[in-house]
């Protein structure tokens, strides 16, 4: 804010109007800050950056990964970064505990899909190297059995799936576009486990970068529905909603670029603030 000052005037009558100025500014500097409140100070925050093995696209997801590690870091965070070859179980499992932002890129093992039947031990959670130092094709999956019993993150914490199959309700190259059913299907069965785990919301970027969750995590005071729909991607134009049959109370959201293109999806507790999650 910035005021004009005039020229000699008798000292009674400049202090008054000083005097009134330093009040009319402060007046509107506290009004300005309820109505456009700033983000809060986010409390130390803990992030951990999975990078699964997933073949000769390893490369290319720890490149990414890596630019979302740093985005965090920015902010102030404390980043773990795990990536393939080294990206085992007892790792993760290990670095993930307390964790606010969980962020991972690798494939995806979701349900419905071609492979057997359902099952929560192998389906909807993470693939990672069955060992540890031996390349990047040794996958093994451990699904939301594993994630909703031994990962305790961080209250209000949020969940990125990025780059996966199935987990924002998409198939597998080559296996055709999903009916709307299976897609939500996928979608909700993909964020039961780490919903378990502590998670308020799970967002799920199939192709898309995650750099917008992160800024809306830590730069604004927008609820992870507003956050979802302020993705650069997004289209709203065939997006929808669903109450999940997984996990009680919970909400999901679809944001297809068009029909059976399902690539953004988030589920959870949809309500809940940035704020909130900067609180822990």
């Amino acid at each position: 804010m910035s005021f004009v000052q005039h020229g000699a005037q008798a000292a009674s009558r400049s202090s008054l109007r000083a005097a009134l100025v330093v009040a009319l500014a402060t007046a509107l500097a506290v009004g300005g800050l309820a109505v456009s409140p700033e983000p809060t100070a986010a409390a130390a925050t803990k992030v951990v950056v999975v990078v699964g093995p997933a073949g000769s696209s390893t490369s290319n997801y720890i490149y990414n990964a890596k630019k979302l590690a740093t985005q965090a870091r920015g902010y102030g965070a404390t980043v773990v970064e795990i990536y393939s070859p080294y990206a085992t179980w007892s790792k993760v499992k290990a670095a993930a505990q307390g964790a606010n932002l969980l962020i991972y890129l690798g494939h995806g093992n979701g349900w419905p899909s071609p492979y057997g039947s359902f099952q929560t031990y192998t389906k909807d959670g993470f693939g990672l190297n069955s060992t540890a130092g031996n390349g990047h094709y040794n996958v093994k999956y451990w699904g939301e059995y594993y994630i909703a019993r031994d990962i305790k993150l961080a209250p209000n914490a949020v969940v990125v799936l990025n780059r996966l199959c199935y987990a924002s309700g998409n198939s597998e190259p080559g296996h055709g576009y999903p009916t709307k059913s299976v897609a939500i299907q996928r979608v909700d069965n993909y964020g039961a486990g780490f919903l378990r785990s502590g998670a308020k919301a799970v967002f799920a970027e199939g192709i898309s970068s995650a750099g917008f969750v992160l800024y809306g995590l830590y730069k604004t005071n927008k609820t992870m529905l507003q956050i979802f729909y302020s993705s650069s991607s997004a289209t709203k134009t065939y997006a929808f909603s669903f109450k999940s049959s997984r996990t009680s109370g919970m909400v999901g959201a679809l944001d297809p670029s068009s029909p059976g293109r399902y690539y953004r999806s988030i589920v959870g507790s949809l309500g809940t603030t940035a704020t909130t999650w900067r609180g822990g």
